[in-house]
């Protein structure tokens, strides 16, 4: 079956393109500090600062922009153009993550594509390639699993703020 059948039928893409960016680069980013962010050495999280990542899937016409803010993967709202934009399909997203396809497999045959600082795009292909993550599990992006880390992460926040006197 070819990667086009797979794709996000137009109109729910077109439907999807429509929906407000920062909630979605919100989820985003708490599925991509559970998998990831604990993992990144030091000198990585480094060149990550003050770079805006964007994260584009072409058939649901979404972007997801983040940043590395504080330890962390951060959602932010970016009008203007990303350092670095990664963008594929849906199904090349999840291939990718699950382990299924290789990224210069995909990038090779045009079905991904990197936007923006060269550099920054090879420091992020070699430490995700160099970084032993578990393939993808399905159960970790139900929403109640990842609503219940969001509200982990607010009470957190929230916890650290001292009523007004």
């Amino acid at each position: 079956m070819n990667a086009q059948a797979l794709q996000i039928p137009r109109p729910l893409g077109a439907m999807l393109g429509r929906l407000p960016a920062y909630p979605g680069s919100m989820l985003f980013v708490t599925g991509l500090n559970l998998a990831l962010a604990k993992q990144l050495a030091p000198d990585v999280t480094q060149m990550l600062v003050g770079k805006k990542l964007r994260l584009r899937v072409t058939d649901a016409q979404w972007a997801f922009d983040f940043e590395w803010r504080d330890k962390r993967f951060a959602a932010c709202q970016n009008a203007g153009a990303a350092d670095l934009t990664i963008s594929a399909s849906a199904h090349d997203f999840v291939k990718l993550a699950r382990r299924q396809e290789d990224p210069d497999t995909l990038f090779f045959n045009r079905r991904l594509a990197m936007e923006g600082d060269t550099e920054l795009g090879l420091l992020v292909k070699n430490t995700i390639d160099a970084i032993e993550l578990p393939v993808l599990n399905m159960a970790q992006l139900h929403p109640r699993h990842v609503l219940a880390q969001a509200r982990e992460h607010f009470k957190a926040r929230l916890g650290s703020l001292r009523p007004r006197a």
